[in-house]
């Protein structure tokens, strides 16, 4: 602990954005730097606790409570304000192999279990994160590591999201041949497709680091379905037949749906197409082929998910966007119910609530409140629909449900839906092709830290195994899966 005042002398900064309706002309990052000093000085206000549960990862009340990857946060908190940025990027990466992306999109659950927190708010853990992986890249430390000695054993990795690009990488380290297979036309997944740009640059960030993983000899290969017709796509039997070993990272990627009225009018789209059609067309240069432009929208649904979508939708020019949210308006402080050190929920206006207040002058977000219906034209065109307020009551078996409440319903106008309401689990063909058992919702089923399949050859990690998770979560999984698929491999590893 290189400053035992530090946390009485300076108070939390974080990195200024740029302003909402400046941000709302270009796809571009938003967060700004900041300089070092304050940077130094956000390292001096971390304690160095004697139980430090910013790095603890554990799951209080179904949340996830310090960091899933057990950053050692005082560690590099420590030599932030001393200025050793080399020795704090040497720290980081003990633990994470992406810190670049957890930096920019992590939730940050480490600041929600920081001890300063209880009193104070918490030290900028999130930002320090990012700056110590950026001055990295900048400096020339962040290189290619091949390893010295090939096992000869080679491991098929299907799935390039965050827990698929962490198995891959862990176990090139351990000196396998590692082949990546992705069924879009670029590798990242979730990081590539489902989140937009002005979150995480794709080509900046996250195909920098896909390029320095192909340096160290990772394979990739890109539109290719395991069990599909496509010319590049690969039949299950063949790819367990030319590997030593599979981890499945295939994420959860059926979007939660809405089955009421007028489901099927065009204009009713799942968010993660709508975020995806944007993405693809930034770097393709070319038109979306789902467009908000010119159009009034409703987001339904007001997680992180919806907040992308209503950030993407103002940046193409939407008439208006509206976010439909069913749970109730979230406090501005702790409750009773919501001690420290679980994940503070209290009211948070993100980015796309910030432009949307600044775009239109009221916060986007609707709470208690539900859609009824989707009303379209003689053409089958989404024009409007029906929303209703709703309570939550407890029904004859103790739970809680949403209730309609009578006289509160009204007309939107809408020419575009996008629903956001999380995802069920994996889509089902890939593990049905292998033979795997999946538990009562769809995901794989895994042992946590054992990620052993039903199949002695497969294992399997992320959100498919585990559920809709943080990218935190999923690079914790990859790294986990990717220890025991050594273990399997070799009889012993080395793998952290």
């Amino acid at each position: 602990m290189g400053k035992p005042t530090g946390f009485l002398e300076y108070m939390r900064e974080t990195p200024l954005d740029r302003s909402p309706l400046d941000r709302l002309n270009d796809w571009a990052e938003f967060h700004l730097h900041m300089d070092e000093r304050k940077l130094r000085n956000q390292g001096a206000r971390c304690m160095d606790c004697g139980v430090p549960f910013c790095h603890t990862g554990r799951l209080i009340s179904g949340m996830a409570a310090g960091c899933p990857i057990h950053n050692l946060i005082p560690e590099f908190n420590d030599l932030v304000y001393r200025g050793l940025w080399r020795q704090a990027y040497e720290r980081l990466c003990k633990t994470n192999n992406f810190p670049e992306f957890t930096g920019r999109v992590c939730p940050a659950p480490c600041e929600g279990s920081c001890v300063l927190g209880i009193h104070n708010p918490p030290v900028a853990i999130k930002n320090n994160e990012y700056s110590i992986i950026e001055r990295a890249w900048e400096e020339g430390w962040v290189l290619p590591r091949e390893p010295r000695v090939r096992t000869g054993k080679k491991v098929a990795v299907i799935g390039s999201g965050p827990s698929g690009l962490a198995a891959a990488a862990q176990l090139n380290t351990a000196g396998h041949t590692v082949t990546v297979y992705e069924r879009a036309d670029r590798p990242g997944g979730l990081l590539m497709y489902g989140i937009p740009n002005m979150k995480l640059d794709k080509r900046a960030v996250v195909l920098r680091r896909v390029e320095l993983m192909k340096q160290e000899g990772i394979t990739f290969i890109c539109n290719a379905t395991i069990g599909g017709d496509g010319p590049t796509d690969i039949e299950p039997r063949e790819i367990l037949d030319q590997h030593d070993a599979l981890i499945l990272c295939t994420g959860a990627t059926q979007p939660r749906n809405l089955a009421i009225e007028g489901r099927q009018l065009a204009g009713v789209h799942f968010a993660i197409e709508f975020l995806a059609s944007g993405t693809r067309a930034l770097l393709d240069r070319t038109p979306p082929a789902i467009t908000a432009a010119g159009r009034h929208v409703v987001v339904i649904g007001g997680g992180d998910t919806g907040t992308d979508c209503v950030g993407t939708s103002l940046r193409q020019g939407c008439r208006s966007v509206t976010q439909i949210e069913i749970m109730p308006k979230p406090p501005l402080e702790r409750q009773p119910g919501n001690p420290w050190p679980e994940w503070p929920k209290v009211l948070k206006t993100d980015y796309g609530q910030e432009e949307a207040i600044a775009r239109q002058g009221a916060d986007p977000r609707r709470y208690l409140t539900t859609v009824k219906k989707f009303l379209g034209d003689a053409r089958g065109r989404l024009q409007s629909l029906v929303t209703v307020r709703i309570k939550w009551d407890k029904n004859d078996k103790g739970q809680f449900v949403p209730v309609e409440q009578p006289g509160t319903e009204e007309e939107l106008p809408a020419q575009l839906v996008l629903i956001a309401m999380g995802f069920l689990g994996p889509e089902q063909p890939l593990p049905k092709e292998f033979g795997l058992e999946t538990d009562a919702r769809g995901n794989i089923k895994a042992e946590h830290e054992k990620h052993r399949t039903t199949h002695p050859k497969i294992f399997a990690a992320g959100d498919c195994r585990r559920g809709q998770s943080l990218v935190v979560w999923a690079i914790n999984e990859g790294r986990a899966a990717a220890r025991e698929c050594d273990k399997f491999l070799m009889g012993a590893t080395q793998l952290p």
